[in-house]
């Protein structure tokens, strides 16, 4: 052990505040060799000297959760509620034991299943994909036929109120079914799922984030938003669906059904889990927009913490075989089985062969530029309203209203649109099937109503593929601005939508008004092609709210089928990343950070390199012994939280003054200690155990029962318990002298949840989680950046 640690931390780049750092370090008694186990303060009371209780007050300080509740809407907080997942695999005993009595056979069998399931994953996230499209098709249709209906034969008797009546009847009816399966039924549902999904991904345990009645809810309540009208998307929900169907798939089993169908055992652990809800992921991406290259770079850059090659291959299997399914109902649906024309949820038709010149590029990055800066103003927008409705939009109730008020708001805005804007354009080239007249004169169509009275991502490919001279600047604007602050309140409602197709809307239609703008700049210029110049804006725009640069291009280039734009397409969404990055982080961080999720991040924090593991450990730590008396556990299960113990060798003496708490021989975790308990796998039992294999704690998977839930008698208190079969006899341990940056990269590479942290002598001293090294954050605002450490809170509210 070093004798002096003098740390510096970097409270901000060129600023640096001087912390007291601990000055020497030894070992300290184990809180489970207390007379008390409860009382682990207790240890601070001892007669210790100054400089020990000093420094164990300091490291305790450090990791110590507040029991305050503080009042939500902070960035700059964790909550303590999250646990992690095990995606280190626990290679105990028992497991060795079953891959060696398997053999390679077992091994070429379970990489077959894992294929087929895979398959399956594609396949079923494909067909829910077309459940819901045809489902809004079918019901957006009777909607707006009748309502172009409503409006023409209702503006001449001067009773335009009576369609606006009916407007406002069929908005609000469907969002108030959706929000009240998500408020009341499953509140996870709401939104995109896609900040729910990355967390999980990350490591982070989400609860009934992949539960099939989610898939329920989720998916009922993108139709009603939908056909509803509300400023959303259904290709954001299809994301998180696939990550659903890919847990509830590759598990062989419901938890909410209560049926255990009895396959695919042997993928019930949290690591192989997690690289299935990767290819749902990614499979959700590829039905949402026909783009399965870009469904992996998705799930690569926005979505799971931990690749490799395998997990390439087969996440762009799954999503070639979600594409191809959606491909050929959607087809046959259309009436043209076999041509296969239909590729993704969202078709932006096929866009004329055009090309840039190198003029143009300049006005790619301004735009990006642009959207960048009104992205950072979405994004800001939205975490206002956000954090009022996590303070006082709590109640289920207000939650419904709320949504209701949305829909209400969304039609009075387009009846106000259409009625106080006159934009009239000849017929023949119609950009909807329900050509609304209004106050047009005969043979021309109302554009704005035209927008309207069709689903956003008909809109979208409005402003895509009309003509030149369809749409007039002022109408655009107003669009832009009405729409902007529409989709800006309606993302985060009591229902599931996306923001990818409102956001795409927004940036269509400004950078349409920009191609307007430069042909009165340039009259004689015929490279400039408003379809070009709104899908760069959308481009700008999508980039500048969620942040993401190869994906998003990809997908952009999938949707068009034009890989010359490449080029213009990526400058344009790095430039929109860089310019939102100065301001704020993408909306998906933001909500992450509003949720007080100890999420990873790529990389460490900067300039923290002189912040070791003696600093950042929790402690003391809570150990056990090889053979364990079943009383104590089950006592120290009911008094703790933890999720992980370290198991240890007994100290070589009784003697009270001896303060180790011996060399590590292995870690255990909780779920495993519950089902050993369960299954009363007990050393005194043994002549009545039945055969027992890894597959004891898979059946459990992911379920694990409560301590409190499980009986023992007085007897079986007395009884031992031998830990060394089930525990894992070789967990990622590290020296107290590691730095933060090193155990971060362990964390995040390895899918860590417990990293013990052991002396010169391997001895442990304390224990790292997820929450000790989220802690420390990087923040970066207006050209200047640092590191801060969040607290950790036991209870947030509003």
């Amino acid at each position: 052990m070093q004798d002096s640690i003098n740390s510096t931390y970097s409270q901000d780049v060129g600023e640096n505040e001087a912390y007291i750092r601990p000055k020497r370090f030894r070992n300290v008694p184990s809180a489970s060799n207390m007379d008390d186990p409860e009382d682990t303060d207790a240890i601070l009371t001892q007669q210790w000297s100054s400089e020990n209780l000093n420094l164990l007050q300091s490291v305790r300080r450090r990791v110590e959760i507040s029991k305050e509740k503080i009042n939500v809407g902070s960035l700059n907080v964790l909550s303590a509620k999250y646990e992690s997942l095990d995606y280190d695999t626990c290679e105990n005993y028992l497991l060795l034991d079953e891959e060696r009595k398997k053999g390679f056979k077992f091994l070429v069998q379970k990489n077959i299943a894992r294929w087929f399931v895979f398959l399956l994953i594609g396949m079923f996230t494909a067909l829910v994909a077309c459940i819901i499209d045809i489902s809004i098709e079918e019901l957006s249709e009777i909607k707006y036929a009748k309502l172009s209906k409503y409006v023409d034969n209702y503006v001449i008797q001067g009773a335009l109120y009576i369609p606006y009546f009916y407007w406002l009847l069929f908005n609000i009816i469907p969002v108030l079914i959706g929000s009240v399966l998500v408020a009341y039924v499953e509140p996870i549902a709401a939104g995109s799922g896609i900040p729910q999904v990355k967390c999980y991904l990350n490591g982070v345990n989400i609860p009934r984030v992949v539960r099939i009645k989610t898939l329920f809810v989720k998916s009922i309540g993108v139709i009603c938003s939908v056909v509803g009208g509300l400023a959303g998307g259904k290709e954001g929900p299809m994301i998180h669906s696939g990550a659903v169907i890919a847990a509830g798939i590759s598990q062989g089993k419901s938890t909410t059904l209560n049926r255990d169908f009895g396959i695919f055992k042997y993928f019930r652990e949290d690591h192989e889990k997690r690289d299935f809800v990767s290819g749902g992921a990614a499979a959700g991406v590829a039905a949402a927009f026909g783009a399965p290259v870009g469904g992996v770079l998705f799930s690569l850059e926005e979505g799971t913490s931990f690749w490799n090659q395998s997990l390439t291959w087969k996440t762009f299997f799954a999503s070639i075989v979600s594409t191809f399914t959606l491909n050929v109902v959607l087809s046959a649906y259309h009436g043209a089985p076999g041509n296969l024309s239909f590729p993704g949820l969202f078709n932006l038709g096929e866009f004329e062969s055009f090309t840039y010149q190198m003029f143009e590029i300049p006005f790619f990055i301004i735009m990006g530029a642009f959207g960048g800066l009104l992205g950072a103003l979405w994004n800001h927008i939205n975490y206002k309203i956000t954090v009022f409705r996590m303070r006082y939009v709590r109640q289920p109730g207000l939650k419904v209203i709320e949504a209701c008020v949305v829909a209400a708001v969304t039609a009075t805005a387009g009846i106000l649109m259409m009625f106080l804007i006159n934009d009239c354009r000849p017929r023949g080239q119609d950009p909807t099937k329900y050509p609304t007249q209004l106050y047009c004169t005969d043979g021309q169509y109302n554009v704005l109503a035209s927008i309207w009275f069709q689903t956003p991502e008909a809109s979208v490919r409005s402003l895509f593929h009309d003509p030149p001279n369809t749409h007039n600047a002022f109408s655009l604007a107003a669009f832009v601005v009405v729409y902007f602050v529409l989709a800006a309140w309606t993302f985060g409602l009591a229902s599931s939508n996306g923001l990818f197709i409102p956001t795409l809307l927004t940036g269509a239609a400004w950078g349409r008004m920009v191609s307007i703008g430069l042909c009165y700049i340039f009259p004689d210029a015929d490279i400039v092609y408003p379809g070009k110049y709104a899908l760069i804006g959308a481009a700008a725009q999508l980039g500048g709210v969620v942040r993401m640069t190869i994906s998003l291009t990809v997908i952009l280039m999938e949707c068009t089928g034009n890989i010359t734009f490449a080029l213009p397409l990526i400058i344009t969404v790095i430039s929109a990343k860089w310019t939102g990055d100065f301001f704020n982080e993408g909306i998906y961080d933001t909500l992450i950070q509003l949720a007080g999720v100890p999420l990873l991040p790529w990389e460490p924090p900067p300039v923290v390199n002189n912040i070791y593991a003696s600093e950042v450990m929790s402690h003391p730590v809570v150990t056990l012994k090889c053979v364990e008396n079943v009383g104590h556990v089950v006592e120290l299960l009911k008094l703790t939280s933890y999720n992980g113990f370290p198991v240890v060798d007994p100290p070589l003496s009784d003697q009270s003054e001896v303060t180790t708490y011996g060399r590590i021989r292995g870690l255990i975790l909780r779920s495993q200690l519950i089902v050993i308990l369960k299954q009363k796998v007990f050393n005194e039992t043994s002549e009545h155990w039945s055969e027992f294999s890894a597959s004891l704690f898979r059946d459990q998977y992911p379920r694990y029962p409560c301590i409190e839930d499980l009986h023992l008698e007085d007897e079986e208190k007395t009884y031992s318990i031998d830990l060394r079969p089930f525990m894992n006899p070789s967990p990622y341990t590290v020296l107290h002298s590691t730095s933060l940056q090193r155990m971060f990269r362990l964390f995040r590479g390895l899918g860590l949840r417990h990293l013990p942290i052991v002396n010169d002598v391997n001895e442990v001293i304390g224990m790292v989680t997820r929450k000790d090294l989220a802690r420390y954050r990087m923040w970066k605002h207006r050209g200047r950046m640092g590191v801060e450490e969040l607290l950790i809170f036991k209870d947030m509210q509003g």
